[in-house]
C-alpha cells in the first residue's frame, strides 16, 4: 500500500516527490474547473495527506491556475520551501506576438519571469518544456534553461509533449556540454493511451528520467462514469475529449476495470490509477480534480495494489501496436540474437527464417 507520503525521487535527482502529484489545470475557472475557494480546498486535502508536488503551467487557465497557487502560498507563509511547485514554458499568452511562446531564449526568459510573478516566488523547483517547438534549436532552449538553474531561479528542468528523439538528444547535449540535466518527461499515459511504452519509455529507462503521466484517467473516460448503459453521462467536464476513447474496445476495458474493482471493493478510477502508478517507469501520476470529492476519489487509489492475474488481464485488453521496429524486435531479434537461451530472464525459441 502506498501513500502520498511515501516519496520518490525524480530520476537521477534527489529531489523527493509524492507518488501522486497534484495537477493544477482546473484552477481558476469555475466555467469548467474550480473556483479560487474550491481549489484551495483541493491543495488543502491534498497537503493534509502529505502530498508535496503541485504541477501548473503558464497557460493554464490563461495563467489563473498559478495565480491561484500563488495566492494560497501568500495565505501560508512558510509553507513555500516544503513544497516541488513545478510550472511550463512555451504556451502562447500573447496571441499575435511570435515571440510570445515557444521554447526560443527571448520566449523563454520573458515567460519565466512572468510565472514566478504570478507564482509569488522567487524560484521553480521544476521547469518543464509544456511542448517541443521545432522552430527553436535544442541547443538554445538547453542552454537557457541551464543559465536559468545558475541563476537560482529553476531547480530542475523536464521536457514534457516531447518527441522520444528530441528527449535524448537534449539530455545528451545537456550532459556533455555540463548544463542542467534534463530529470524527467512528462507524457499523456492511460490503460487507453500506452504508446509511450515504445520510444519515450525507453529513453526515460536509458537516460534515467522520471516519468510523470497526465490524463491518467483519459480525460475522465477512466473515472468510472461511463458505461456501455451510459457512455454520455451528465456532468462530464470534459466530455469533447473523452468522446474520441468511447470505442467497443474501451468498453470492453471498462467491462474489465469494472470486475477487477469489484473484487477489490475499490472503485474504476482507483484500479485506473493504481495500473499507472504500479507501471515500472512512472515516478508520480498528475491528478486533477474539480471539486474535493473527486480528489478524495483519486486519492483512494493509493490504497489499491492490483494483483498479478488482473494486471495481466488489464494488460491485454489494452496492449498497443508500438511503432517499428518495437513488434521486430520483440519477435525476431530475441529468437536470432539469443538462439533458443533465456538472457536476463527473457526466453527465446531457435530462430529459424521459415
Amino acid at each position: 500500500m502506498a501513500s502520498l507520503d511515501h516519496y520518490r525521487t525524480l530520476g537521477r535527482t534527489g529531489l523527493r516527490v509524492s507518488p501522486l502529484a497534484l495537477g493544477t489545470m482546473t484552477f481558476g475557472d469555475p466555467s469548467w474547473g474550480a473556483d479560487d475557494e474550491t481549489s484551495a480546498a483541493i491543495i488543502d486535502r491534498y497537503l493534509d495527506g502529505g502530498g508535496n508536488f503541485l504541477d501548473s503551467a503558464n497557460g493554464y487557465t490563461e495563467g489563473r491556475s498559478e495565480r491561484v497557487v500563488g495566492e494560497y502560498l501568500r495565505a501560508h507563509p512558510g509553507l513555500r520551501d516544503r513544497l516541488v511547485i513545478a510550472t511550463k514554458f512555451a504556451g502562447n499568452m500573447h496571441p499575435g506576438d511570435p515571440n510570445g511562446g515557444g521554447a526560443g531564449r527571448k520566449a523563454i526568459l520573458h515567460q519565466v519571469h512572468a510565472s514566478l510573478e504570478r507564482l509569488g516566488t522567487d524560484y521553480i523547483d521544476l521547469y518543464w518544456q509544456h511542448n517541443w517547438d521545432r522552430h527553436t534549436p535544442l541547443e538554445e532552449t538547453a542552454a537557457t534553461l541551464d543559465d536559468l538553474v545558475r541563476a537560482g531561479k529553476v531547480r530542475y528542468v523536464g521536457l514534457s509533449d516531447t518527441p522520444a528523439w528530441a528527449v535524448t538528444r537534449a539530455a545528451t547535449i545537456a550532459e556533455f556540454r555540463g548544463w542542467a540535466p534534463v530529470a524527467a518527461i512528462q507524457v499523456e499515459y492511460s490503460l487507453l493511451r500506452r504508446t509511450v511504452e515504445g520510444e519515450l519509455f525507453g529513453a526515460a529507462r536509458e537516460l534515467g528520467l522520471g516519468v510523470t503521466p497526465w490524463s491518467p484517467l483519459a480525460s475522465g473516460v477512466l473515472s468510472g462514469k461511463y458505461s456501455r448503459e451510459n457512455p454520455e453521462p451528465s456532468g462530464s467536464g470534459r466530455g469533447a475529449m473523452a468522446a474520441a476513447h468511447l470505442t467497443d474496445r474501451t468498453f470492453d476495458v471498462l467491462d474489465a476495470l469494472q470486475r477487477v474493482s469489484s473484487r477489490l471493493g475499490t472503485t474504476v478510477a482507483a484500479v485506473s490509477l493504481a495500473w499507472v502508478r504500479q507501471q515500472e517507469p512512472v515516478t508520480s501520476t498528475i491528478i486533477g480534480a474539480r471539486r474535493v470529492d473527486q480528489l478524495e476519489s483519486n486519492l483512494a487509489s493509493l490504497d489499491v495494489t492490483i494483483p498479478d492475474e488482473d494486471l495481466a488481464e488489464l494488460d491485454g485488453l489494452t496492449a498497443p501496436d508500438l511503432d517499428f521496429p518495437a513488434a521486430f524486435l520483440k519477435q525476431v531479434a530475441v529468437n536470432w540474437q539469443q538462439g533458443g537461451t533465456t538472457v536476463n530472464g527473457v526466453p527465446s525459441e531457435t530462430f529459424s527464417r521459415g
